[in-house]
């Protein structure tokens, strides 16, 4: 099991960049605040930096049982108060689009470039499509971006068309994990990872384009 932070420094010429993947798996973007993963790339982030980030595919869950890791749905400004069951912590929970707006602000303050994503879709298709995320986290990302003024990869749309040429028998024995509909393999890391060098190709001013390998295939392979 991999995820595409994984392989993507293997695309870019690292004699001129440094690619560092600080993502955790199974964290939402408000538990990337909360237990203070975001303070840690803050801290490390110095001008001219870069700050690729996807969150949403944990950001579903309940606000305070279980894990304990959902946001409120939408971009607004609600906020709802919670306490933790088991821990008996209180906790302000805020939408997913707060929590993607602080971490694109606090990157601008910091100098740096945000590159805001759309969650990678998951292998769940319908009528030969995959399922897209275009009226919740993937719509919710790129309203972000767009309100914020930064750029935007849409990857959910990138990588299911790429799954809709192979196919539904194809991609899940392929690309995931065995009987898991999210976490992909180590072949489904790689096809993302591309995903992500395709999406930063296709920008109008691609601020990374002088650092990703001319190759299709990263070095090595």
């Amino acid at each position: 099991m991999l995820g595409w932070g994984n392989v993507i420094g293997d695309y870019f010429d690292r004699s001129k960049i440094t690619v560092l993947n600080r993502a955790r798996g199974g964290r939402s973007s408000r538990t990337f605040f909360t237990e203070g993963l975001w303070g840690n790339v803050l801290a490390e982030l110095k001008p001219g930096d870069f700050v690729v980030m996807q969150f949403g595919h944990n950001d579903g869950g309940p606000l305070d049982k279980d894990k304990a890791r959902g946001s409120l749905k939408g971009t607004g400004e609600e906020a709802q108060d919670v306490t933790i069951e088991g821990t008996g912590k209180k906790e302000t929970v805020h939408t997913y689009g707060w929590y993607m707006r602080k971490f694109v602000s606090d990157t601008k303050a910091k100098g740096a470039t945000p590159i805001v994503l759309s969650p990678v879709p998951r292998n769940i298709w319908k009528d030969g499509k995959v399922e897209r995320m275009s009226d919740n986290y993937g719509r919710w990302a790129a309203e972000i971006a767009r309100q914020e003024k930064v750029l935007f990869l849409d990857l959910n749309e990138i990588t299911a068309a790429k799954f809709e040429k192979e196919g539904e028998a194809v991609v899940g024995p392929k690309y995931f994990t065995p009987k898991d509909h999210t976490h992909t393999s180590a072949a489904g890391a790689r096809l993302n990872a591309e995903s992500v060098v395709n999406g930063l190709r296709s920008l109008k001013k691609d601020p990374l384009k002088k650092f990703i390998l001319k190759r299709a295939t990263p070095a090595g392979e």
